[in-house]
């Protein structure tokens, strides 16, 4: 279970942040000074820390900054004081958001899971338009590359573009005079036999790998579609 760090010298303040943090489906940890917060965070590794600035031995603000110095873990502070410049100081030292007392324990809880979704957003890669993941399969014309069950296929470029056009439109039919013209372009002399030619190559290569979920279908006497295959 993902802990969640509560730390301040006022009991009644933690116990009401516990049982909320509970709801939320999180196992709070709880301090009653900054040694001890420090201590607990070092422990158990919580995924978001609410800590309370005027607490005994360490203030907040200096704890922020040890777990900053090694950690991107969300901090968020709590206090009674909320003058913009006690604010702003909390921000500039790595606290991701604050809070000012008396506050609804509600309102608390949304907050870590703002942050957390915030957190989750900023770690997680972004894919380009310019790639397309289906099942096993991924297309990058960014890089042209082409990978089946992360195994790298060796194909041409004329080919990744072939496989890309296909995918990028599931089920939807190419006549052979389409793949024509958006492959090769409007000037090209060859005919339609150069379209069933590739397509052929472009199978033999990627039939070296399992790719049971999808596959490039010959419509008879019209062309072809990339078909993802029902369960």
């Amino acid at each position: 279970m993902q802990h969640i760090l509560i730390a301040d010298d006022n009991n009644d303040i933690t116990d009401i942040l516990s049982t909320y943090a509970q709801k939320e489906g999180y196992e709070p940890i709880v301090a009653s000074d900054g040694v001890e917060a420090l201590e607990l965070f070092q422990k158990y590794d919580p995924v978001a820390v609410l800590l309370d600035v005027m607490m005994p031995k360490e203030d907040g603000y200096e704890v922020c900054r040890k777990i900053r110095s090694k950690s991107n873990t969300p901090v968020i502070l709590i206090t009674a004081r909320g003058e913009d410049f006690e604010k702003i100081m909390g921000l500039d030292i790595g606290a991701d958001d604050y809070i000012v007392k008396p506050f609804s324990p509600s309102e608390v809880m949304a907050r870590v899971r703002a942050v957390l979704r915030r957190m989750t957003n900023a770690t997680q890669p972004q894919k380009s338009e310019n790639t397309i993941s289906i099942s096993n399969l991924e297309i990058n014309l960014d890089e042209y590359t082409l990978y089946i069950d992360n195994k790298k296929m060796s194909l041409t470029k004329k080919e990744i573009e072939t496989m890309w056009t296909l995918a990028k439109n599931p089920n939807k039919v190419f006549t052979r005079d389409n793949l024509l013209d958006s492959l090769w372009g409007f000037d090209y002399f060859g005919d339609s036999r150069t379209v069933d030619s590739h397509i052929k190559r472009l199978r033999a290569k990627l039939d070296k790998v399992e790719h049971s979920e999808w596959t490039i279908k010959t419509i008879w006497g019209v062309g072809y579609k990339f078909e993802i295959e029902e369960a």
